[in-house]
């Protein structure tokens, strides 16, 4: 499995940017797809996910009604679209795919990993 992130760069506060990942290799039915993000000096964090078997989807607070994460099936491809960006939202950001039989993604146990891409507000 192969997971390739793109779309980071720098922003002012208050804009937008939209994360790709690009995914290969996978064979599996049900999973969760998300999103983490790493500032310097700080733990990795989820910020957001999806879940293959039922599209749904869960926000970290600090992300809720600013950032969506959405799938384009056909282009195997996952996106999280980031608005109202904020300093605090500077960070590496990651893409993860998790096996999962029950849709519970707010979890760091992932078992597929991007190299990540970096964002700068």
């Amino acid at each position: 499995v192969q997971l390739v992130e793109s779309g980071g760069g720098s922003v002012q506060a208050g804009g937008s940017l939209r994360l790709s990942c690009a995914a290969s290799g996978y064979t599996y039915s049900r999973y969760c797809m998300g999103w983490f993000r790493q500032a310097p000096g700080k733990e990795r964090e989820v910020i957001a996910a999806i879940y293959t078997g039922d599209s749904s989807t869960y926000y970290a607070d600090s992300v809720k009604g600013r950032f969506t994460i959405s799938r384009d099936n056909a282009k195997n491809t996952l996106y999280l679209q980031m608005n109202s960006l904020k300093p605090e939202d500077t960070a590496m950001y990651y893409c993860a795919a998790r096996i999962s039989a029950n849709g519970y993604c707010n979890t760091m146990s992932y078992n597929y990993w991007g190299q990540g891409t970096q964002v700068t507000v």
